[in-house]
């Protein structure tokens, strides 16, 4: 199976967020950044089970400036076996979207991967966005999938309990927990990471449908209050004018 998964470069999960020029861009001082988790743990590793059941190709493409590369070579060192990066600067999920379209449009995989969603903006935009540009079946939140002959069964988180899709290739998935068990690179693939090929493209022209204006970091949480468990009117006031729950 010819198989491609998109990976993107996220804050790691602790992170300190802040925000420049007014609000209106991230401020990366002092922030170490990993390969989106959702990407790596589940998409890139379930791609790399089918590879390993089925025989195949494991691509990962991603849209970023060249310092992102160290992101694209641990994908490679967990067992891709080549890469994509599309020098650009991504300023939308649409614009990621057109670029990995522009690209399988005529590269004819068989799966296109990508994460539920990234652990920064929390969008769960682009794969959808690749599905329609290039007329493919989507299916997302998917926490399990196993072949059945020729077509997936694929097992999708939805509202309330799960539900159970049968789909032929090719066709474009986002994964979620329960898709695949994370896996560390081990010295060998560390090594061999440094000789796979990465193709370096030009980014198509693309359209940005929407930009972001403002950032804003959330308010501070308060103190914890202490309430007299005798004293049910101040925990009603409380939660009611404080809380706004009630």
């Amino acid at each position: 199976m010819k198989l491609l998964v998109a990976i993107s470069q996220t804050p790691e999960t602790t992170a300190r967020i802040a925000f420049k020029d007014g609000g209106t861009a991230f401020d990366p001082t002092g922030v170490n950044f990993i390969m989106n988790p959702y990407d790596e743990w589940y998409s890139l590793v379930r791609a790399l089970e089918l590879k390993e059941e089925k025989g195949g190709t494991v691509t990962v493409i991603h849209c970023g400036p060249v310092a992102n590369e160290v992101t694209i070579r641990k994908a490679l060192a967990i067992g891709a076996d080549d890469a994509i990066r599309v020098d650009m600067e991504p300023d939308s999920a649409y614009a990621v979207a057109q670029q990995i379209a522009a690209h399988a449009t005529t590269a004819g995989y068989d799966i296109i991967f990508t994460g539920k969603e990234t652990i920064d903006y929390n969008g769960s935009l682009v794969a959808g966005m690749v599905a329609g540009l290039l007329n493919l079946p989507f299916i997302s939140h998917a926490s399990k999938m196993v072949f059945s002959g020729d077509k997936a069964i694929v097992t999708r988180d939805i509202e309330g309990g799960t539900e159970e899709i049968e789909v032929a290739v090719p066709f474009v998935i986002s994964a979620s927990k329960g898709m695949a068990e994370q896996r560390i690179p081990n010295m060998r693939g560390i090594m061999s990471a440094k000789t796979k090929p990465l193709q370096i493209l030009a980014p198509v022209a693309a359209e940005s449908l929407a930009k972001h204006v403002e950032f804003r970091v959330p308010p501070a949480k308060t103190a914890v209050k202490m309430v007299d468990p005798a004293n049910m009117d101040e925990l009603v006031r409380l939660l009611h004018e404080e809380a706004k729950v009630i």
